[in-house]
């Protein structure tokens, strides 16, 4: 949940906008990172009445314009560094400037020379990283620094051609900052982390190194120094260069001896995050569990997207995690529509489905209203890396828990090389490894080959070894899910009851038949009829 109210004046240190209010007054500081509980005297709506008065960014830039730029001596940071950077200095004050995702000026933040306290002018929440503007997206390295002042040193001693960046407001908003940016500094293929050499530093350089797993590299030669600006300042900047180029390669923590894990072990297991829809599934999976890569498989046109959506509206309404929609055989007016019709329990995807503009809306709110669906507008651009991108995108930078992928062969059919076992092998691999990555709940759904006598159209059951492609879909996959139904059949209960069969089940090993669902065509939902025995 975010902030209720931010860019808030602090109540214990100078900061005239680093404190954010909760809906219940309690309150945190990204400047001090002191925790305010509520004492019940905050009325935050009333905070709201009075919003803060910020000028424009035409009126930042006339102030500006009243300064100069020149070397800061006391920092040793040259004319050249702050031209680059459009630094200006005043009697009082360093105005350092901001801009938007389009290289627009947004503000400034202006630092007093005195009293070193900050203030944010402008459309403050428009604002990219300081920096970003000046360096096009991708290349070899980026560095990311703590403070403006860091930056800039940073950039002159590593002899002004690599991209220096700092976050917005110090290492309490770091991940954030960067989680916003993500995208651009995910284009380098090395992002150097460069932090102030103390705890609160040290914890947000990991949290940003996680952020972006292998191409993270850690600054970690500070010795006696405590930033970048230090290094200038004592003259070492031969130093700094060399401990950059030395910047270490970021591997998560990991390695434990068994001897250390009783405590774990003997701790009873913890329930799966959420359940399936259906009761019949639950009893044999246990329910749907972060770090799990589930596929799953059926004939074509027998509803495996049905099902995903199914599964996606009860994660709506049992949890709070945000959810990832990449279907990519459906435009995202389909899928949204497709989503809503189960808020309305009728199939208002349908032309002939009549509904109310309230009822639209209704649904419209309790889905893609929420601000929990992301969906994957994918332009017919389906190839291997887009996607994997794309799921890390969803995973880190918008937190979704929850991605649902539909289906892997069209990704598959997209590649140049026209071998499917080496495409199917590859796709698998780096999902794999990403939901190792990111700790996701990954939906794949994947195409069977055509059995031999009865089609699955017609009712055949499914098995692993009808996957299609290599065994790396059976193989890496923790759960893989089969639906059976005979689209053909002359009896019409029989020809819309889908057979959900476990063909693999890496957490209990339970496998079979699990339950059956019936679409009835006037409310558009599959749900959970009989037992399944009586079917099956």
């Amino acid at each position: 949940m975010g902030f209720a109210l931010t860019h808030q004046k602090c109540l214990t240190c100078p900061s005239s906008d680093g404190l954010s209010y909760n809906e219940d007054g309690s309150s945190k500081c990204f400047v001090c990172h002191t925790y305010h509980p509520s004492d019940g005297t905050v009325q935050v709506t009333e905070l709201k009445k009075k919003p803060k008065q910020t000028k424009t960014p035409s009126q930042v830039k006339e102030d500006m314009e009243a300064g100069f730029i020149t070397g800061i001596n006391d920092r040793k940071i040259n004319i050249s560094t702050c031209e680059t950077f459009g630094v200006v200095v005043t009697d009082r004050s360093y105005y350092f400037p901001y801009y938007n995702a389009v290289n627009e000026f947004i503000g400034a933040k202006i630092r007093g020379k005195k009293d070193k306290t900050f203030i944010s002018e402008g459309q403050w929440s428009d604002g990219t990283l300081f920096g970003q503007q000046l360096f096009s997206a991708g290349g070899k390295y980026v560095t990311i620094y703590e403070g403006e002042f860091d930056a800039m040193a940073g950039y002159q001693m590593t002899g002004s051609k690599w991209p220096s960046v700092s976050v917005r407001n110090g290492a309490g908003s770091a991940l954030q900052n960067c989680k916003d940016n993500y995208e651009w500094l995910s284009s380098f293929e090395n992002i150097i982390v460069c932090f102030d050499n103390d705890d609160a530093g040290r914890k947000a350089s990991r949290e940003v190194a996680e952020l972006f797993g292998g191409k993270s590299k850690l600054f970690k030669g500070m010795n006696n120094y405590k930033d970048a600006c230090d290094f200038l300042i004592g003259g070492e900047k031969d130093l700094f260069v060399q401990q950059w180029w030395k910047a270490d390669q970021h591997t998560p923590d990991g390695i434990v001896s068994g001897t250390s894990l009783w405590d774990l072990v003997s701790t009873p297991l913890e329930p799966a995050q959420c359940s399936y829809p259906w009761e019949g599934l639950n009893n044999m999976t246990y329910g749907i569990r972060h770090g799990e890569l589930v596929t799953i498989t059926a004939g074509s046109g027998l509803g495996k997207s049905q099902l995903l959506r199914e599964i996606v509206w009860h994660l709506l309404q049992n949890i709070d995690d945000n959810i990832g929609l990449m279907f990519l055989e459906e435009s995202i007016r389909k899928t949204g529509l497709s989503m809503m019709s189960l808020a309305a329990n009728v199939p208002m995807h349908l032309p002939d489905t009549p509904t109310t503009d309230k009822e639209r809306r209704d649904a419209y709110e309790a889905t893609l209203g929420t601000g929990r669906l992301f969906l994957f507008d994918h332009f017919g651009s389906t190839s291997v890396d887009n996607i994997v991108n794309r799921v890390r995108y969803l995973a880190k930078a918008l937190s979704c828990k929850y991605i649902f992928v539909d289906h892997i062969s069209i990704i598959v059919s997209a590649q140049e090389s026209g071998d499917e076992r080496k495409a199917i092998d590859e796709i698998m691999t780096k999902l794999r490894m990403l939901v190792q990555e990111t700790n996701i709940a990954l939906f794949v759904v994947s195409h069977l080959k055509r059995p031999e006598g009865r089609g699955h159209e017609e009712g055949a059951a499914t098995s692993l070894a009808q996957l299609r492609g290599s065994g790396s879909i059976a193989q890496l996959s923790d759960m893989v899910i089969g639906a059976e139904r005979d689209g053909q059949a002359e009896d019409l209960t029989v020809r819309n009851t889908t057979h959900v069969r476990v063909l693999k089940n890496r957490f209990s090993g339970t496998t079979g038949p699990a339950c059956s669902l019936l679409y009835t065509k006037e409310t558009g939902r599959m749900l959970e009829y009989e037992p399944i025995e009586d079917v099956l």
